[in-house]
């Protein structure tokens, strides 16, 4: 069997794989990922029987992540990472969607990985309860500070300064990121990980690893023959490649 393991944070993530080695030897597992982002591509590149997500990653909550990739890998079972309260467990259990609860101790692993197996002929949770576990749990990130309302951007030699409801997307290059408005392009140091955890994620949608768009910004969203999406903004003449696992993020809204 195969897996893939998200998880924001680096000791943690690599815990859980070292762990995973030692309860589960035959076990492999082909991708690990910082955000929900990389890991829902992940996901549908490898197909892997289970997946283990963390809950609040940047953007991409782990949640968000396994509904999504029901459409774009359904064989794929989901294992929540969580430090969610008694609440959000009893949730997790009447859902019958396996959760470890952190610090993830060796016992509960072992025990989880023995269920997944024994399940791994069904498949994974059908969307339908998936969709009423988010409903039944607050997965807005808790913020010490509002949302980012504005930034300084460079544009040649000048500053300028951008209010965020002005952006109609950013796009990651390299160590910088885009910001691009309908006035043109400007760049800031900050690289788009960082930007997800500051942006309001009611208003700004991950389309793509390296691609945020404003909600607002968008006339319409089409579908082409390979399955991702094309779109076109109000403001801005180009158009956006939404990749096909992100398309499933879509038709929850």
């Amino acid at each position: 069997m195969t897996a893939v393991v998200a998880e924001d944070e680096e000791l943690l993530r690599n815990a859980l794989v070292e762990l995973l080695g030692e309860v589960w030897p035959e076990l492999n597992v082909v991708a690990q990922c910082e955000d929900g982002a990389s890991a829902l591509e992940a996901i549908a590149e490898h197909r892997p029987d289970v997946a283990f997500l963390d809950i609040r990653m940047p953007g991409l909550t782990g949640l968000d992540v396994a509904a999504a990739a029901a459409q774009a890998s359904p064989g794929t079972q989901a294992v929540f990472v969580t430090a969610y309260d008694q609440y959000a467990i009893d949730a997790f259990e009447h859902g019958a969607i396996d959760y470890l609860l952190k610090p993830v101790s060796r016992e509960r692993l072992a025990a989880t990985a023995k269920r997944v197996q024994a399940r791994a002929a069904a498949g994974s949770v059908d969307a339908a309860t998936l969709a009423e576990l988010v409903a039944s749990l607050d997965l807005v990130p808790r913020r010490s500070e509002p949302p980012l309302t504005w930034i300084t951007a460079s544009a040649g030699r000048d500053t300028r300064l951008i209010m965020v409801d002005d952006v109609a997307y950013f796009r990651a290059d390299n160590k910088y990121t885009v910001v691009m408005t309908a006035e043109g392009e400007a760049l800031i140091r900050k690289p788009i990980r960082e930007l997800l955890v500051a942006l309001d994620p009611t208003v700004f949608r991950q389309i793509h690893r390296s691609t945020i768009v404003n909600l607002k910004a968008i006339a319409s969203i089409v579908r082409d023959d390979s399955g991702k999406g094309v779109v076109r903004l109000r403001q801005r003449p180009e158009t956006l490649t939404v990749s096909q696992p992100f398309m499933a993020l879509f038709k929850q809204m």
